[in-house]
């Protein structure tokens, strides 16, 4: 949001009261992806409401369910899309909803998940009696929020009297801060806790040996006490052993501990109240790291000072600043998360960028290494595509879908006729949707609030609407029996809803035993659970098999497996899933006809199965009853598989294809197959692909649609008909 003119009482939004002559950004606008990074892992949200974890897992931290460390992200599961702030300490994590609940996950040996134990859990839970809160944050072991009436509440460890209830012992359940009214805002440090209240003056308690709480003495306090001297302040944040506070006239102040330079004054001398940080001006937000600093300004750069040790401040070295230096390379941030080591910026394009220490993959990249300056994570808030096998389907920035192609008879496209469309028109009825999924005769889509949609053929209950229910449906329809669905995947003539709780449900067409029941029945009109499969983080399906990802990493399939493309060593269907045989640490996975794809967490891809036009990347054309590695390539982003074709997307934003290229699907300006990965030309800044059964589509940074392959039935979107062997523009 940018705004300009008089500004005496705060209206242009960007945490000063300056008058602006020119458009200025709204200050701390973290609308579009919240984040927040703990000692060793980061946290992010996309624009749908999901949210992200990567990097550290010793403890669950990551909330998918394992305790297995992630260089990529990965999904927490079970919070829903209506989370609204997140918050990370040392080794656990928290998040508030809309609804003003907060759950918490990660590590409890000090009681800082609120739930009355000291047992760590690896998936959020809610924080009991917790409610109407507003503002959450965590220090290194414990936790705090301020409610809507303006009280502050504390719990977990309180050796140093950070829980400010006037004692030092630790609590497992949330207490009110006694003393305190009218607080806004709430962050902890070390073992020390700062609140801001709504006259713009700050509080402290806890640990003092080295001035963090700002009072001119090296006292501990067990209860809240006034930091002197500061007014107007309209932000804070603490890491360590050193506080901030942002006013706002847009200036910086610092206090505490400074043995390299963390407070900004240009010295190494401890502060006992705050000081000003030298040079800076004009600042929207702030983070204090462990022994370092960050400044995000209303122009969108950022600026860091202190110890780099683990280039923190990326500036492409290592070496200690004294003083404020701007981060090169890095404009159009929203918003900063700073965890010990490392840095997270979300720019407002919805990519989010990282550097600074990677030893546990909290930079997010795909690999666990230091990076000197800004890197692009594997993270992005990019719109849904997904395409079949003559039609196309995309989800618009406010949650529309969008179809073009073929559309006889099926009604595929949504859009309540059987007209082909060789440009994108809107589906009927539908808004708010976060993900679908195209299959051959019909499509599905996942709304907020996890309900399942669905159209186009029914003839085998794959639309789920019971089993006396028209053949078609040309417009979407509600699937009434599911609830708390995160993710959809469709068959040839059945369809696939992952949970929540991390179960899989499935209905229609099952002669195979495709819908994983452990039964062959021939259809299913309403949803059944896929048998003995828990703790589900993705799911994929394409004709007549499937493949579930867990949150331990590990890859299960059921289904038609005369090619292999189960991956468990056999030739045999299975009508129950079973698992993919030397498979670990997958991040996500897709079905092509009769083979399959993983991606791993150090950016590898694997598959299995048919490999009669090279769609196992791997050089040759003989079939894999295992998973094999595709060669040559490393950190990939992302991965998707066409009926014979795969994309891979790369980490810095370009494309690489393999498999059949009869119609022009690899991008590679040529008709002639791949057994090993080629570059797709002229494409960069790629945030997602999507593989047809003989098309392709990628969407750029500049949210730009393309596409390229078979377009027959102008499932393209260009609004001609010809083949396209290299990329086109569609919006």
């Amino acid at each position: 949001v940018w705004s300009w003119g008089n500004n005496a009482d705060g209206q242009v939004g960007d945490g000063t009261r300056l008058l602006r002559t020119e458009p200025t950004r709204a200050a701390a606008m973290s609308v579009r992806v919240e984040t927040a990074a703990g000692t060793n892992h980061s946290l992010a949200m996309k624009p749908d409401g999901s949210v992200w974890a990567w990097g550290s897992n010793n403890f669950g931290q990551l909330g998918d369910g394992s305790t297995t460390h992630r260089a990529a992200p990965v999904q927490v599961v079970g919070l829903g899309v209506d989370v609204l702030a997140l918050a990370a300490g040392r080794g656990f994590s928290l998040a508030l909803k809309t609804d003003g609940t907060v759950w918490t996950w990660g590590e409890n040996a000090s009681g800082q998940l609120g739930n009355g134990t000291t047992t760590a859990r690896s998936v959020p839970e809610q924080v009991a009696g917790l409610n109407d809160v507003v503002s959450v944050s965590a220090g290194d072991n414990h936790a705090l929020v301020v409610k809507a009436d303006g009280t502050v509440w504390s719990w977990g460890s309180n050796q140093s009297g950070q829980l400010g209830d006037g004692g030092t012992t630790s609590r497992g359940v949330p207490a009110q801060v006694p003393g305190l009214t009218a607080m806004v805002e709430v962050v902890g440090g070390n073992s020390h806790s700062l609140a801001l209240k709504r006259d713009g003056t700050v509080w402290a308690w806890g640990s003092n040996g080295f001035g963090q709480l700002g009072d001119g003495t090296t006292t501990q306090r067990l209860l809240p006490v006034a930091v002197p001297g500061l007014t107007g302040v309209v932000s804070l944040s603490s890491k360590y052993l050193h506080s901030m506070a942002l006013r706002m006239d847009g200036t910086v102040w610092a206090w505490g501990y400074n043995y390299t330079g963390q407070l900004g004054d240009g010295s190494t001398t401890q502060r006992l109240v705050a000081t000003r940080v030298l040079g800076l001006t004009d600042v929207s937000a702030i983070r204090a790291g462990s022994s370092y600093s960050a400044a995000l300004k209303s122009d969108g750069t950022v600026w860091t000072w202190g110890f780099n040790s683990s280039g923190q401040l990326g500036d492409g070295t290592t070496n200690q600043r004294l003083a404020a230096g701007r981060v090169v390379g890095l404009v159009n941030v929203m918003s900063l998360a700073a965890g010990d080591a490392h840095l997270l910026a979300a720019r407002d394009d919805n990519t989010l960028w990282a550097w600074g220490s990677g030893t546990s993959g909290q930079v997010g990249d795909g690999v666990s290494a230091m990076s000197l300056a800004p890197t692009k994570t594997l993270f992005s808030g990019a719109r849904a595509t997904s395409a079949s096998l003559s039609y196309s389907l995309a989800v618009r920035g406010d949650g529309t879908v969008w179809s073009w192609g073929t559309n006889s008879s099926n009604g595929v496209l949504g859009d309540g006729s059987t007209v082909v469309r060789r440009t994108p028109v809107s589906a009927s009825g539908l808004s708010n949707v976060l993900s679908l999924d195209a299959g051959p005769n019909h499509a599905l889509a996942l709304r907020a609030g996890g309900i399942v949609w669905a159209w186009g053929y029914n003839t085998s209950g794959q639309l789920g609407q019971g089993q006396n229910s028209a053949p078609v449906f040309l417009s979407p329809a509600w699937v009434p029996t599911l609830t708390n669905a995160v993710a959809v995947a469709a068959g040839d003539w059945h369809s696939f809803a992952l949970r929540a709780d991390g179960t899989v449900w499935a209905w229609g067409e099952n002669w195979q035993g495709q819908l994983g029941d452990g039964t062959a029945t021939n259809t299913r009109y309403s949803p059944v659970m896929v048998a003995n499969l828990s703790g589900v983080v993705a799911i994929s399906a394409r004709r007549n098999h499937a493949l579930a990802l867990k949150a331990d990493g590990t890859v299960w399939s059921w289904g038609f497996n005369t090619q292999g493309q189960l991956g468990d060593g056999t030739l045999t269907s299975r009508q129950a899933p079973v698992p993919v045989g030397g498979l670990s640490n997958v991040l996500a996975i897709d079905t092509g006809d009769s083979f399959s794809v993983a991606l791993k967490s150090d950016g590898t891809v694997w598959t299995w199965g048919q490999n009669s036009a090279g769609q196992l990347g791997d050089g040759g054309n003989l079939n894999r009853l295992v998973p094999t590695q595709v060669l040559g390539l490393t950190r990939v982003a992302s991965v998707t598989a066409g009926a014979q074709h795969v994309l891979a997307l790369m980490a810095d934003g370009t494309v690489r294809s393999w498999g059949a290229n009869s119609a022009g699907q690899l991008g590679d300006g040529s008709n002639a197959a791949r057994n090993l990965p080629v570059v797709v030309p002229g494409l960069t800044g790629v945030l997602s692909v999507m593989a047809g059964d003989q098309h392709s589509l990628a969407i750029r940074d500049d949210r730009t649609l393309w596409g390229w392959g078979l377009n027959l039935h102008g499932q393209l979107g260009n609004g001609v008909l010809p083949h396209r062997t290299l990329p086109v523009n569609v919006w």
